[in-house]
């Protein structure tokens, strides 16, 4: 079996990959391309970073996570591939020297290759572009000095046939050959050959974005065993909107959850934008965020606020359930031996949703707290409210207490501070080496009451408010 796709403009085969071969490994030892750089090796710091092409669209993604085969089809552009054929440099890369962007120049690489995919993309969020790669030397003021000299520069000419998002399409999944061992790993084409692969073979690995499985195999040099790549599965992926809700498929990047929810859910969007880094959110998907079960995922908490209902499949069985329902325990979820999250049902609604994110650095930290609040208003009451949380308990989890004070109780302090203390009943959560057990209790309170004081017009954006 093979996989095909382009480096820097050429084509590239690799003949029996490994499944669990990083892309940076690869490029660092095989093709000698040492741009790009080993750092955290867990996608937190960014120096791995490249530009990975498809007719989706063109993003950063860390390299040191990326598995080959999930760039089957695809096209990669390494620091190496931004210069013109000449050798004149990229925007980036020249205002980068202009602005004296780099020092000891260990991240300059990932920086720039951030800074070009936004820069391909029309993005002018330099903050939140280059959230995900960490400088100790510079500082950050000049490197978005850097993006903002470089931003109305024309996209180069060797990179042009990128900005159309219509690259070449995918290589032919791989095949197994007569004679041969067994597939190392598959590739399924649709959801149908997916769900019979994994009733066949269900203690196989499952792997979408990799931005939690690619730490298994790189921090605790976990054996995958078998793999299912879940990436040509077209139909497992996208947001179809119909009248009554959102259907997001479960390969769904949280890039995309965002763009297409943020104008209904700006609270939402908002904190998906918190959410890891640009490169996490890439390649990380809903589905996964959700089937790993853990108390501290953010999309979890959203998603039970907004009453989302969880679509499962095993085989050509298929079944659902409220998305708190699949939350049995730590490290427990109701999902049976080869059954697989197949999509997320958000009804659709008017905007009554306030999300909060509390953690040690404002960007790509694992929250302490996470807090999301659907707080509908009829006349002058409180209606159908949904409170849900993560890092308060060992799943995601309602504050059914808490939603009893509120529920047809006006909306005034005293009724938020009924909730305030309902919140005791609801949970007992833990001391970590992120907060102690009173620090989230008196956080998870706070988030109530500045969703009220939002509710009554008071400015809670810390972003806004001014001494």
């Amino acid at each position: 079996m093979h996989l095909s796709f382009t480096l820097n403009g050429a084509p590239v085969r690799i003949d029996d990959p490994s499944p669990t071969t990083t892309l940076l490994d690869w490029l660092r030892e095989t093709r000698h391309l040492s741009g790009t750089k080993e750092g955290c090796n867990e996608g937190d710091c960014g120096a791995c970073t490249v530009m990975v092409s498809d007719g989706a669209g063109n993003a950063p993604l860390n390299a040191c996570i990326l598995f080959l085969p999930q760039l089957d089809g695809k096209h990669v552009t390494t620091v190496e591939g931004l210069s013109a054929p000449d050798g004149t440099l990229h925007p980036v890369q020249r205002a980068m020297i202009d602005t004296h962007g780099s020092q000891c120049g260990f991240c300059t690489p990932g920086f720039v290759v951030s800074m070009a995919t936004a820069h391909l993309n029309g993005d002018r969020d330099h903050d939140t572009a280059l959230a995900g790669n960490l400088c100790r030397c510079t500082g950050y003021a000049p490197i978005i000095r850097a993006a903002q000299a470089a931003q109305d520069a024309p996209v180069p000419s060797h990179l042009l046939h990128f900005a159309d998002k219509t690259p070449g399409g995918a290589a032919p999944a791989p095949q197994e050959r007569a004679g041969a061992e067994p597939l190392a790993y598959h590739q399924p084409r649709d959801t149908d050959t997916l769900a019979d692969l994994y009733a066949a073979h269900p203690g196989a690995t499952l792997v979408a974005g990799a931005t939690d499985v690619g730490l298994w195999v790189t921090k605790q040099m976990r054996d995958l065993g078998k793999v299912i790549f879940l990436g040509h599965c077209a139909d497992l992926r996208g947001i179809t909107e119909t009248d009554s809700a959102w259907r997001i498929g479960a390969t769904t990047t949280l890039a995309q959850v965002e763009r297409t929810l943020d104008p209904h859910f700006p609270s939402l969007g908002a904190m998906l934008r918190r959410y890891g880094s640009a490169q996490v959110r890439a390649a990380a998907t809903l589905g996964g965020n959700i089937a790993n079960g853990s108390p501290i995922g953010d999309g979890s908490p959203a998603m039970i606020a907004l009453g989302a209902t969880l679509h499962l499949r095993h085989g050509s069985e298929r079944r659902q359930m409220p998305l708190e329902d699949f939350f049995v325990d730590y490290g427990k979820q109701d999902r049976a031996p080869g059954e697989f999250v197949e999509a997320i049902d958000v009804p659709r609604q008017s905007d009554s949703l306030h999300c909060h994110k509390l953690s040690k650095r404002f960007d790509q930290d694992i929250s302490a707290v996470c807090g999301c609040f659907n707080l509908p208003v009829e006349g002058d009451c409180f209606g159908a409210v949904r409170l849900a949380f993560g890092g308060m308990a060992a799943t995601p989890k309602r504050a059914a207490r808490a939603e009893a004070a509120l529920r047809g109780a006006p909306v005034s302090l005293d009724s938020v501070q009924a909730a305030m203390d309902a919140l005791g009943q609801d949970f007992s959560p833990l001391t970590d080496m992120r907060a102690s057990a009173a620090y989230r209790m008196q956080a998870a309170r706070n988030m109530l009451l500045r969703s009220y004081h939002t509710l009554s017009g008071t400015e809670t954006n810390l972003h806004a408010v001014r001494a």
